[in-house]
């Protein structure tokens, strides 16, 4: 389980909730209002205060790479640091397996391990990122609008691999300006807003409406 106490990024209210495994959790807001900082907070990416425990143990319990293994985040554009998608693959046995069922999954095809980067559309960038992501079986998913990009099919194939996710047991944070997607994935939502001018800091405008992916088995 991912618990967050007493959470404090930015002029975001203080934060405290929790996502169980195999759940996802869908932040709301205005654009500008702070979904992007949290989630990144979450990530130990963006400096906050407060606590975040996975399964008991507190972020920095652990150094921000390790941390960062087991709580990972999506960006809505990610970056790429090789001239092509291989090079950020792992070469390990288990790494190709994993590979071998994941890029199918996403509509992908293996050929476009060896593409270069800058011939990629933004779509193929977008999820084999994703692909990226999840290679190494993290705890948490922080996905900050991961079907921004894609047709519906594609987009389809996306939410079909979150859900597999949390079926294994994966915790989900998403940020979606997605109804549907939120509708089929979330099982509760975040609805964030800044401080009122005037509000202490322990004054939280944030709540969490419990509800039920409308897309779930």
């Amino acid at each position: 389980m991912l618990r967050i106490d007493n959470l404090k990024v930015g002029d975001l209210p203080v934060l405290t909730f929790a996502v169980a495994d195999g759940e996802c959790l869908a932040v709301e807001a205005p654009s500008g209002g702070g979904k992007t900082r949290l989630i990144r907070a979450i990530a130990d990416l963006d400096p906050s205060e407060g606590q975040i425990f996975l399964d008991g143990a507190e972020r920095r319990e652990m150094t921000g790479p390790a941390w960062r293994r087991l709580v990972r985040y999506v960006a809505a554009e990610p970056g790429w640091w090789t001239e092509t998608p291989r090079g950020a693959f792992p070469a390990e046995d288990v790494a190709a397996r994993r590979i071998a069922r994941l890029l199918p999954a996403l509509g992908l095809s293996t050929e476009l391990l060896d593409r270069p980067i800058a011939l990629l559309s933004t779509g193929e960038r977008q999820r084999l990122a994703l692909a990226r992501a999840l290679i190494d079986a993290p705890r948490v998913l922080l996905l900050d609008e991961p079907t921004a990009a894609l047709d519906p099919v594609s987009s389809g194939l996306v939410v079909e691999e979150i859900r597999y996710q949390m079926l294994s047991g994966v915790s989900v944070i998403l940020v979606s300006h997605d109804a549907a997607e939120v509708e089929r994935l979330a099982h509760a939502r975040l609805q964030l807003a800044p401080i009122r001018p005037g509000a202490t800091g322990e004054t939280a405008a944030a709540n969490a409406a419990p509800g039920r992916p409308g897309g779930a088995p």
